[in-house]
């Protein structure tokens, strides 16, 4: 299968880089350690900029939600180097490469968000979840977000391997434990699926515009930049989703808008 690069993201930089190690003393294996979604979208757009594409993105599925890691890549390891155990690499210096203004104007992602992004943005990087516990309605978000896989943190360097090499051919990779409970949502996300789509599509162009733009996690001021307009139009714009849309919040309405398959801008 030749080189394999992957990018390990997990809020735990101790774990990151551990599980970085360890993989990269496969042979055959190149991976780089990023704390945070930022760090890691960083990491995944300069090395596009380098034409040197992440083949595998493993990301916690608790990235952002717990204590926030340092923000800096490292670029770890390469294949076959034998690394003692605590012995990590030292970050390297950021490529001289300028992002484009769209990427470095979106908020940090989450975990779900950087599967988002790293869809939309990079479609040669498969995704793994790497999670604590088996939970079916977020491996189902996962993997509507773009992932392959979803891992436990505590499986066996192989199982993890296998799932890595698994994906690269464009494979699957759950528990047998999960399989029924993502079944059961799939089928539940297809009904909310058929109503939601049915209320995006009341919307006005431009309000299905706004909607986009709050998906992507943009505040009103942002929005109003992005589509020329005055805060206080985007205010009413806004007002006018969430009514429409039948919701009270804006997280309610960002949450309604993935389920009718809305992409952010």
């Amino acid at each position: 299968m030749g080189r394999i690069r992957v990018l390990v993201a997990d809020g735990h930089r101790i774990f990151a880089e551990s599980l970085a190690a360890a993989l990269a003393a496969e042979p055959g294996v190149e991976v780089s350690a990023a704390g945070s979604g930022a760090a890691a979208q960083r990491c995944l757009d300069r090395a596009a900029v380098d034409g040197r594409h992440y083949d595998v993105l493993l990301v916690d599925a608790d990235l952002g939600a717990g204590t926030p890691g340092a923000g800096t890549p490292t670029p770890a390891a390469t294949a076959g180097a034998p690394i003692a155990a605590g012995a990590f690499s030292r970050p390297a210096p950021a490529p001289s490469s300028t992002l484009s203004a769209r990427q470095a104007e979106r908020p940090a992602p989450d975990g779900m968000g950087l599967l988002l992004r790293v869809r939309a943005d990079h479609p040669g990087t498969r995704a793994v979840v790497l999670a604590e516990r088996d939970d079916p309605r977020r491996a189902t978000q996962a993997l509507q977000a773009g992932a392959l896989g979803w891992v436990a943190k505590d499986c066996s360097l192989d199982r993890l391997l296998a799932v890595v090499r698994g994906v690269l051919r464009d494979e699957t990779h759950l528990p047998p434990a999960l399989l029924t409970g993502v079944l059961r949502e799939l089928t539940a996300t297809r009904r909310h699926r058929t109503e939601s789509e049915r209320l995006v599509e009341s919307l006005t162009p431009r309000e299905q515009e706004v909607l986009r733009c709050m998906v992507a996690g943009l505040g009103r001021q942002a929005v109003a930049e992005r589509l020329y307009l005055s805060p206080h139009t985007v205010r009413t714009h806004m007002q006018n989703v969430l009514g429409k849309l039948g919701v009270h919040s804006t997280l309610a309405a960002v949450a309604l808008a993935r389920r009718a398959g809305v992409e952010p801008v």
